[in-house]
């Protein structure tokens, strides 16, 4: 008797956890919980600020990858990318029409192993798109966002800007501040794109790739809590870079 129950309960944990699987499965895949992560990570940056630009300015773009069609074909940002790119040169335009000293910095390795940085194809874009040459400056080390702003800091601090924007997707913005905060910059933020998850009474494939993409960058900012508490992230800069 005593095994027989011991059987039932097991059995009725199993038919529990599954029931709760399939559950929150479907309350990710139709919408509501990858909605509800996406709006904790991008409803602080939902409204592009204002930028006040100052005598020396900067604008520090994130890059997000790069893909090739076909073989033989040149290196593009990818999806991700576009939004980036444009809210980047945009704010550039802004900037060098008040006849303010403007720096775009593209700031991305190669960690894909395409065999040229990320920075350098943007960069290429944003010349097309009418940024000056003469003001993009490319970062080629960086393989991911810590190092994005690891490699920027030292890059800024030469350059000694008065207002510092930052550049990515909105979802990438929180964990971006974040590292960028950990080395004393102060950017204002400018998210490049906003996604939303799609609310559906069927599971969606569209909403399980948000929801992964939200999910690493929560992840990403628990990590950085974790090693910040056991003393494994790289110490901090005294001089802050940020805007007036």
């Amino acid at each position: 008797m005593s095994a027989a129950a011991s059987w039932a309960r097991r059995h009725l944990l199993a038919r529990s956890i599954a029931f709760f699987t399939v559950v929150l499965f479907l309350a990710i895949a139709c919408g509501p919980v990858t909605a509800w992560l996406l709006d904790n990570l991008q409803q602080n940056y939902a409204t592009t600020p204002f930028v006040q630009w100052s005598s020396r300015n900067a604008i520090v773009l994130l890059t997000a990858g790069t893909t090739r069609i076909s073989d033989g074909d040149p290196l593009q940002p990818t999806l991700f990318a576009n939004g980036r790119i444009i809210q980047a040169a945009v704010l550039y335009r802004n900037c060098k029409s008040t006849g303010k000293q403007c720096l775009v910095l593209v700031s991305g390795g190669d960690p894909q192993h395409h065999g040229m940085a990320e920075s350098t194809v943007y960069a290429g874009v944003l010349s097309k798109l009418g940024v000056s040459p003469q003001d993009i400056q490319a970062e080629t080390l960086s393989r991911n966002t810590f190092e994005n702003a690891r490699y920027s800091r030292s890059l800024m601090l030469a350059y000694d800007p008065q207002t510092l924007v930052l550049v990515t997707s909105g979802i990438h913005l929180r964990r971006s501040l974040i590292y960028f905060e950990h080395f004393s910059m102060q950017p204002i933020p400018v998210r490049g794109d906003q996604v939303e998850a799609t609310w559906a009474f069927w599971p969606q494939a569209f909403n399980l790739g948000l929801f992964d993409v939200a999910l690493h960058e929560y992840i990403g900012i628990a990590q950085y809590h974790v090693y910040e508490a056991l003393g494994w992230n790289t110490m901090p800069v005294a001089k802050p870079t940020g805007h007036a």
